[in-house]
């Protein structure tokens, strides 16, 4: 298929660039399996899940990734720290422009942006920003007190504070993304907890979600694009957990793409007979790219832990999930080639469609679906 085939037109005034003040009173679009459509109020979703269903959320924390710089000549730097590379506080960066010497952050906290990759390790078309006066450790602290939240390029303004708690989902729970697992947002603790007094299992898995879930493809046949791996961890014990269920002639429903990637990966492993044991460095003490061609590993506390490149368009065979929550997403982008290949592109676009003309609202603030 080309890449192509997958866009859409969706006028502006579509975009959401706030959510709304309750979360779980977004819309709702149910897609059912035979092209039906309803349109419902995200708190309605308790009503299409059934006792014994499990449903899997991924609970990564974003951080304020997005940091403005300033270089000594006065002139400003949009900068997105995508990933730490080494304990000695370099970052791997996202940005416009050329980047030489050192720059300002905040309010007098000192950085260094290296314009080459470290060598023997990294392309040298990749940028790079040493922080200078601060210990690695410390990092974090310095992005929550002078960093923004890492809002997607087509919401068009500054983020404020109100994103830190609301580009944020109620679970969120271990830090690691530069952007949010966003159909999750629309869940409250209050639907969690109706949801699970019905008797439907609610588990948590972790994949940080990086660049590798929001690059655009550029190329024309969608074979030939490669996803940027992103860092995984699950328990052992979920996949028991999904075992039984599915024994039972229960769903599994996913809420985002990347829940459902990080447990497609893994069982496409196992299908496959893939269980490789590798070394890996914590999270957040840079990995190399040795180190992200292993795929997975098991450690001692019973967890499973890899990377996952793993790309879904339409020709897949999915080996765990029987439906998914998940937001309005980009033409031509990863994620609607994974809803896609769920359900079949000619029903999603029709379902894009209708949300179109009942005025949904689109992308990461925007409206929902539950794809059965």
């Amino acid at each position: 298929m080309r890449t192509a085939d997958f866009y859409f037109h969706l006028p502006r005034n579509l975009i959401a660039s706030r959510p709304l003040d309750k979360r779980d009173n977004s819309r709702l679009l149910v897609l059912h399996k035979n092209g039906d459509i309803e349109h419902k109020k995200f708190y309605d979703i308790i009503e299409y899940l059934n006792e014994g269903d499990m449903l899997v959320v991924n609970n990564t924390k974003v951080f304020p990734a997005r940091i403005i710089a300033v270089k000594h000549s006065g002139g400003k730097l949009d900068i997105l720290l995508v990933r730490e590379v080494d304990k000695n506080g370099v970052w791997e960066i996202m940005c416009k422009g050329r980047i030489d010497g050192t720059v300002t952050i905040g309010d007098g906290v000192m950085a260094e942006v290296w314009a080459e990759g470290v060598k023997g390790k990294e392309s040298r078309a990749k940028k790079f920003l040493r922080f200078l006066n601060i210990e690695s450790s410390k990092v974090q602290d310095v992005l929550w007190q002078y960093g923004y939240m890492p809002l997607p390029p087509y919401i068009n303004r500054m983020p404020d504070d109100t994103d830190k708690q609301r580009y944020q989902t109620v679970y969120a729970e271990y830090q690691g993304s530069i952007a949010a697992p966003t159909a999750g947002l629309h869940f409250t603790e209050e639907l969690l907890n109706k949801i699970r007094n019905k008797g439907i299992l609610v588990e948590t898995l972790t994949l940080h979600v990086g660049i590798g879930t929001f690059k655009p493809i550029k190329t024309e046949w969608l074979q030939e694009h490669k996803m940027d791996p992103e860092y995984f961890e699950m328990k052992t014990s979920l996949l028991n957990k999904i075992q039984k269920t599915k024994e039972s002639g229960n769903r599994l429903i996913t809420v985002g793409t990347t829940t459902t990637r990080a447990i497609e990966a893994v069982f496409s492993m196992h299908q496959h007979g893939r269980d490789e044991i590798s070394p890996m460095r914590p999270l957040f003490h840079g990995v190399d790219e040795g180190e992200m061609k292993s795929s997975f590993l098991t450690n001692q506390n019973g967890s499973i832990k890899g990377f996952a490149d793993i790309f879904i368009y339409p020709g897949y065979e999915f080996r765990a999930i029987d439906g998914l929550v998940t937001n309005f997403h980009l033409p031509c982008s990863t994620p609607l080639m994974l809803v896609s290949a769920l359900r079949g592109f000619r029903k999603i676009l029709y379902a894009y469609k209708e949300a179109i003309a009942m005025g949904y609202r689109f992308f990461s603030y925007g409206d929902a679906m539950l794809i059965l």
